[in-house]
């Protein structure tokens, strides 16, 4: 489960009303049921009109990878490869055929297939390279439905906004409910403008960044394969798979990760 998500949309949100509340409002004229079927219900509309259905099948999907998705860590992953490398030098590239089935990662196993069936390396390189830029496809447009929905929700709001304020110019005979009449129409705005800002933007941005995050897993995972096949030294492999990361995040595990690569070129020897 991704806390900060979670978190993030529970303040968001209660910092709103509670922002509101403090001036002075009441909370129950926060709650409009016809606004939200126009802000939500449109905003939904306008999805399925720009979107095709196979891409809206995988919204719940796509719901689940911002709310409980946890990447993998990247010095485990090296980790991983240094061990593979380890064995691969030890015993021979065939000797990884035995690991294949133990990991859950289809694009890891399908590299190390490749490299175990001793298909040429350019030829590795070239299929891992467009299998990931497929993933990298699929994730983008998982990221733009929420975008989508970023930009329709505001306009939605307006939209509501706009019929509130046609109902109550029509009925103008009693002046004194024009004020609530008028503040009622422009919750619309409020809940198109918040839901784009609280909600499906920053989803968006949070599907980047996990797009980022297994890019670049993929990339490691590509790289260190590869070494694997060309026969690198162990520790040779782990220093320059952790060149792909900030320099912070490669003294993470620092110690125990040198303590790893020693005794895997203990047991090369």
């Amino acid at each position: 489960m991704d806390i900060t998500t979670i978190l993030g949309l529970i303040l968001g949100v209660g910092f709103l009303t509670g922002a509101f509340v403090l001036e002075g409002g009441h909370i129950g004229s926060l709650f409009q049921g016809t606004a939200a079927m126009i802000v939500i219900g449109g905003t939904l509309a306008a999805l399925m009109v720009s979107t095709p259905l196979e891409q809206l099948k995988q919204l719940p999907k796509i719901l689940k990878i911002a709310f409980t998705h946890k990447p993998k860590d990247p010095l485990d992953v090296i980790d991983e490869l240094v061990s593979l490398a380890t064995i691969a030098r030890r015993e021979g590239i065939l000797a990884l055929e035995e690991k294949i089935e133990s990991y859950d990662d289809d694009f890891f196993k399908n590299g190390i297939r490749l490299v175990v069936d001793g298909v040429d390396p350019e030829l590795v390189r070239s299929i891992m390279e467009t299998e990931l830029s497929f993933i990298e496809d699929r994730h983008s447009k998982g990221a733009a439905l929420f975008e989508q929905a970023g930009g329709f929700a505001p306009t939605m709001g307006i939209i509501g906004t706009v019929m509130g304020l046609v109902h109550v110019l029509s009925n103008l005979e009693d002046a004194s409910k024009l004020g609530p009449s008028i503040a009622v129409a422009f919750i619309a705005t409020l809940y198109g403008v918040a839901s784009a800002n609280v909600v499906w933007l920053p989803i968006a941005n949070k599907l980047k960044v996990r797009s980022k995050q297994e890019i670049l897993i993929r990339e490691l995972m590509i790289e260190g394969i590869l070494s694997i096949q060309a026969g690198e030294n162990p520790s040779i492999l782990g220093q320059k798979l952790k060149v792909f990361l900030a320099p912070a995040n490669r003294e993470k595990k620092e110690e125990t990760a040198g303590r790893e690569v020693g005794e895997a070129d203990v047991e090369t020897a």
